[in-house]
Parts: C-alpha cells; structure tokens; sequence
C-alpha cells in the first residue's frame, strides 16, 4: 500500500498556500512568508545532523516547538525522523542529498530532499520489521500523509517529498 502520487515532469505537488516553489538554494534560504526554509547540503560534513538541526530550528521558528503537549511533541519528532530518513537515504542510496527544502503552512509542513540519484525510492516488500535496515521508506509513508518523487525531463536527479500534518 503506497501513498506515492505521481505529479506531471516538473511538478513538486500542491505548494503551501500556492506559494511558488522557493529560488534555487542557498544554505537558510527563507522567503518572504517565513515560511519555506531551504538548506544547499551538497558539500556538507554532518548531513544527517545537519538537516535535523536546521529542520528543529524551522519548527522553532514556526512555533511546533516547544511543544506545548504531547501530541504536539510527537508532530515535531515525526518530522525530524521523516528528514533524517529522506536524507540518509540519499547518502546511502542517490550519491548525496543536494538540497533540503522545508515549508509549512496551517494544515501541512512539506519536507523536499533534491539529490543528483538516479534510483527510484519505495518501501521494501514485505516489510520485515525484525529485521536491521530497509525500514527508511517504510518509516515514512507510515507518518505522512502523502509522499513522492519529482523527476525534470532532461535534468539529473530527483526530488524525494513528503507532507505531515501540521500539529492542532
């Protein structure tokens, strides 16, 4: 069972508020809503951590955190495991993340890894839980409500996303 949808070539998905998708890159990128940080990750010592540490301060920033109760706290680790696992497994699997974008409105915080990979992500089949590994994809498409890959014709790479919802 895949929560993946395909989006036309070029397509991330439904953007937050119809906001457009921020510009190309630059390490703490913020737009003018405050709401879409984005992260360049290609050279970076740390990635994993990295992506985390900048992810927690979005959420900071837009309020997740501190959590104001438990249901709350549990939104905020959800999304801080769902970057660890889109990042590692661009480490382990699509030659490096390349960018971390993250973005977030009333009702959806959006997560987007772009990487120069050529693999296609998904959850293994069947899921063996007792078994080490395999778990990242699986891992997410449990704690979010949509995942998916974008491809652009012509273009190296991908761009692995996934949306949560936004804590009530």
């Amino acid at each position: 069972m895949s929560t993946t949808r395909q989006h036309p070539p070029g397509d991330l998905g439904p953007e937050p508020d119809g906001a457009p998708a921020a510009p190309g890159g630059g390490h703490g990128t913020v737009v003018p809503d405050g709401r879409v940080r984005t992260l360049a990750l290609g050279n970076a010592s740390g990635i994993v951590p990295l992506a985390r540490d900048f992810t927690r301060q979005a959420l900071y920033d837009w309020g997740w955190l501190p959590a104001a109760n438990a249901d709350r706290r549990a939104a905020a680790e959800d999304v801080l495991l769902v970057v660890s696992e889109l990042v590692t497994n661009a480490c382990l699997h699509a030659e490096g993340p390349d960018r971390l974008r993250v973005s977030s409105d009333a009702k959806v915080l959006r997560l987007e890894v772009t990487d120069l990979g050529a693999g296609q992500p998904a959850p293994r089949t069947p899921h063996r839980a007792g078994r080490p590994g395999g778990h990242g994809m699986f891992i997410v498409q449990r704690l979010c409500l949509d995942w998916g890959v974008v491809r652009t014709p012509g273009m190296t790479g991908k761009t692995v996303w996934a949306e949560l919802a936004a804590p009530s």
